[in-house]
């Protein structure tokens, strides 16, 4: 990540606080504001989402909770004639609703989706103008696989087929990954530590990992998360070389992670925005802490590497409970990579009981992303976005599509299952290699390693 470190309250009153705390460094308050080993702690208060369930987080969450699944034929625009049957498409969408057509016309949809999201997730925070003290107070981070296919292929058709003259001058960005981490950030005004993640599906929880990072670094404040747009022509075709991608022509039967008619996965698009703040400045400010960005640890095993993505999933997954101060048997669920491949998912299978000893067989494991498709780096985002509703409401959501698992896990299948959630575990993993595990807190209190 880039840009200038935030100068924080405590920085500008000289760290004179009237609860007497004092740090020089910008510290949060001893009152719950810090980490165990006296850090600043990163905490989730605001969630916007754009999804095949629907746009924000009250329709997404009453679909994942139902179980429902809003897989369905392809039927983007020149999309007919693949071989790609079923996805996740985001129906009904308008971005008009919450984007100005200044920003619009210079950008594709999955920056459109991200726009839109940040939007709800402010919203959500109850986040505005007046919160913001200086522009370097908040930074922004996504991650994108992908990046702005649909408009990168209007304009190279209208170079081929009309000439130089006919290509827009925002091709030069609006393709580009970085896109929708520069339109946020031009939108509101947020000048504080800015980046992009550009990786595969692990991605998405890397940019929440930079985003806790920037918060213990000194920032307030930093919007976060990952959208994707994959479904037009040229960006089918492109995932066409994935031999994990799923043909399967029906949408009960394209994605079924870890039973015995697993063909591989559905994609889909759309995407999370979530905001993060240092807890001491979102109390300060009146906001609802939801959850806390607990432990975060990444891998790389190389592309296509299935079944040696088990030590590298194990390694991750250990290393995010060592940094959350968490022990295996205090993760109350897990939201699984479920790729939908078999050796992909016996990998995963034998990851958690490895890094999770006995309570692998125990714990609930769910993959709510059967129901909406897997949406690259955006998908892992809306599992985390997931984890923090269902801590909230006391509920584990089903998979949708698995009922007969034949692996040793409890998968969470058929009916939500009603639970005590203070610890959630969000697995990811990407076709080129990365392995990305992240653990959440419920609300602003982080237990203790000794409970």
């Amino acid at each position: 990540m880039s840009g200038p470190q935030r100068t924080t309250r405590r920085q500008r009153d000289g760290g004179r606080r009237a609860d007497g705390d004092s740090h020089a460094d910008g510290g949060g308050r001893a009152d719950g504001g810090r980490h165990a080993d006296g850090g600043r702690r990163a905490v989730v208060t605001g969630l916007g989402v754009v999804s095949p369930h629907g746009i924000g987080v009250e329709a997404f969450w009453k679909a994942v909770a139902d179980g429902t699944s809003s897989l369905g034929p392809v039927t983007r625009e020149g999309c007919d004639h693949l071989p790609l049957r079923v996805a996740g498409e985001v129906r009904g969408f308008d971005a008009a609703e919450t984007v100005e057509e200044r920003y619009l016309v210079q950008t594709d949809r999955f920056t459109h989706f991200a726009l839109t999201a940040t939007h709800l997730a402010l919203t959500d925070a109850r986040f505005g103008r007046a919160d913001v003290e200086s522009p370097y107070s908040v930074g922004v981070v996504t991650a994108a696989g992908s990046g702005g296919g649909e408009f990168g292929q209007r304009e190279l058709q209208n170079l081929w087929g009309q000439g130089s003259r006919y290509v827009g001058p925002y091709q030069s960005i609006a393709w580009f990954y970085a896109a929708s981490t520069g339109q946020v950030s031009i939108r509101n005004d947020f000048k504080g530590p800015c980046g992009v993640v550009a990786a595969d599906e692990a991605g998405g929880l890397d940019a929440l990992a930079h985003a806790a990072l920037a918060v213990r670094n000194g920032t307030d404040t930093v919007v976060c998360g990952a959208t994707e747009a994959p479904l037009a022509p040229y960006s089918i075709v492109c995932q066409l070389g994935y031999p994990e991608l799923s043909r399967a022509t029906e949408p009960d039967r394209a994605y079924r992670p870890f039973t015995g008619a697993a063909c591989g996965f559905a994609p889909a698009e759309g995407g999370a925005v979530l905001v993060v703040e240092d807890e001491a400045a979102a109390l300060e400010r009146g906001a609802d802490v939801r959850a806390t960005v607990a432990g975060h640890a990444a891998t790389f095993t190389g592309p296509s590497r299935w079944s040696e993505s088990r030590a590298g999933l194990a390694r991750a997954i250990e290393g995010a409970l060592a940094e959350a101060g968490c022990r295996p048997e205090e993760v109350d669920v897990v939201f699984a990579d479920a790729l939908g491949v078999p050796e992909a998912d016996r990998a995963e299978a034998l990851a958690l009981a490895d890094a999770l000893g006995a309570h692998a067989r125990r714990v609930p494991v769910t993959a709510p992303k059967t129901g909406t498709g897997r949406a690259y780096c955006a998908a892992p985002v809306l599992d985390v976005a997931t984890a923090v509703l269902a801590m909230e409401h006391g509920l584990i959501p089903p998979t949708p599509h698995v009922f007969d698992v034949c692996h040793d896990l409890d998968v969470v299948a058929g009916r939500a299952r009603p639970a005590e959630i203070r610890t959630a575990l969000v697995l990811g993993r990407g076709l080129m290699g990365s392995n990305s595990a992240l653990v959440l807190r419920q609300g602003g209190t982080a237990p203790s390693a000794n409970g």
